[in-house]
């Protein structure tokens, strides 16, 4: 049930602040806390499920959702509720370099200590911390970058998954001459351009794991890091070798995921946020359709690119602390991660120790989890990084089209970040 309060509630007498160490306060009193969530029809449905599930468990407890809008608007709620101190009990924001934006250490209550963050595996904790803190328990599933792929063509034409770029490229070569498109491209809707650049950049931490670092303080660049350059020129490769259908400037993005499902393309580059409207519009092609990390140049070092879920936070004006703080545990406990795959499905690993997934995911879904379980994955550069140009898709567009080499592209690229670093204040730019 959906209720729009204001951020504070009474609890009911002021021992309820502190618990017990026999039996916490909130088991006796009525407890009510709120929970701010944006308008997301998959983050309203974690939002409700979670409750309902933890208000079973207890039923001395109320929690109540307020629901926020999208974009730059629900940003600046959230960031104009800190700083009034009107903000919720708990609240969902993003993970992630993006985080910093609200100074966690001064906005949040730290996580650190809480024996659930135990349960929460390393990958997202590494998103959340600053100083040594950590602020969020995971909401929702992590995603991966890197390439959609017909398994029906692979199969008929006897071909592996390619542990690095040279592999890959010799796989289009076979598909090209079986008369399938190799690369389906969908530059119409010019986001999807991005991807060979993006998801790249688990390969980029390999050659330089300080990249982020060095890049956030105008110590690295695109145009002068080999390894950072290479989502560029692999980008350009497969249009040059012409493996890209011909319409790709003209397609978009649904059009690309109906040519994969239809066994028309081999390969999507694209993150598995497609997998759901796979499931949804191609249920019968679904099972055909595998995914893989992008390749790099060394099989050694293979691993996938990651997109981490947004994170639940406790803000430090919350007049509920410990109750706060047992919902979170529950989020990040197995039943709460069940309650999560049962609201909206399971489309990735949801970084919840002991939290397995159902048998019946699809083969994509499957495919991305023995990244996560051998540890084969870094966060996307906009999770370390808060610096991202806004001309990237336009730039991988030309380069994806033959208008543009890399070398050049990685040039104007460093450009349109120098003007957003210094738009964000940033020392040293």
């Amino acid at each position: 049930m959906l209720k729009k309060l204001n951020a504070t509630l009474a609890m009911g007498g002021a021992t309820a602040l502190a618990l017990s160490l026999a039996a916490p306060a909130y088991a006796q009193d009525q407890v009510e806390l709120t929970w701010l969530v944006d308008n997301g029809p998959s983050t309203v449905d974690i939002a409700e499920a979670l409750v309902a599930a933890y208000e079973e468990k207890n039923p001395n407890v109320s929690i109540e959702l307020e629901i926020r809008p999208g974009g730059g608007e629900g940003d600046n709620i959230v960031k104009t509720r800190l700083a009034t101190g009107e903000m919720t009990d708990i609240f969902v924001y993003n993970s992630g370099s993006l985080l910093q934006a609200i100074a966690p250490q001064q906005t949040l209550m730290p996580l650190t200590d809480q024996p659930f963050m135990d349960n929460v595996q390393e990958a997202f904790q590494s998103v959340v911390s600053t100083d040594g803190e950590v602020f969020g328990v995971p909401y929702g599933a992590a995603q991966g970058g890197g390439i959609l792929y017909n398994s029906a063509i692979y199969e008929e034409l006897g071909l592996e998954v390619p542990q690095t770029w040279d592999a890959f490229m010799e796989n289009n070569s076979a598909i090209d001459e079986a008369g399938y498109i190799p690369v389906i491209q969908t530059f119409r809707e010019s986001w999807t351009s991005q991807i060979f650049v993006l998801a790249d950049f688990y390969n980029v931490l390999q050659a330089e794991p300080d990249f982020a670092e060095r890049y956030t303080n105008n110590e690295a660049k695109y145009a002068t890091s080999e390894a950072a350059q290479k989502g560029f020129e692999r980008l350009a490769a497969i249009h040059e070798a012409g493996y890209t259908n011909e319409d790709f400037n003209a397609l978009g993005y649904q059009e690309g995921l109906e040519m994969l499902a239809n066994k028309e393309g081999a390969h999507y580059p694209m993150i598995t946020f497609a997998i759901p409207s796979l499931e949804t519009n191609y249920p019968d092609q679904v099972d055909d359709i595998g995914f893989f990390a992008l390749p790099g140049d060394d099989a050694d070092s293979n691993g996938l690119t990651t997109w981490m879920p947004a994170g639940v936070y406790v803000p430090q004006t919350t007049s509920n602390p410990e109750v706060a703080m047992d919902f979170l545990g529950f989020i990040a406990s197995v039943e709460g991660c069940e309650a999560m795959i049962d609201a909206v499905g399971a489309n990735g690993p949801y970084l919840i120790e002991g939290c397995g997934l159902p048998d019946d995911v699809v083969p994509a879904v499957r495919d991305m989890l023995p990244y996560f379980e051998e540890g084969r994955v870094e966060p996307a550069l906009e999770f370390l990084s808060p610096i991202k140009g806004p001309a990237l898709e336009q730039i991988t567009v030309e380069v994806g089209s033959g208008f543009r080499d890399p070398a050049s592209a990685a040039e104007l690229y460093d450009q349109d970040v120098r003007k957003q670093a210094q738009q964000l204040g940033l020392e040293g730019w």
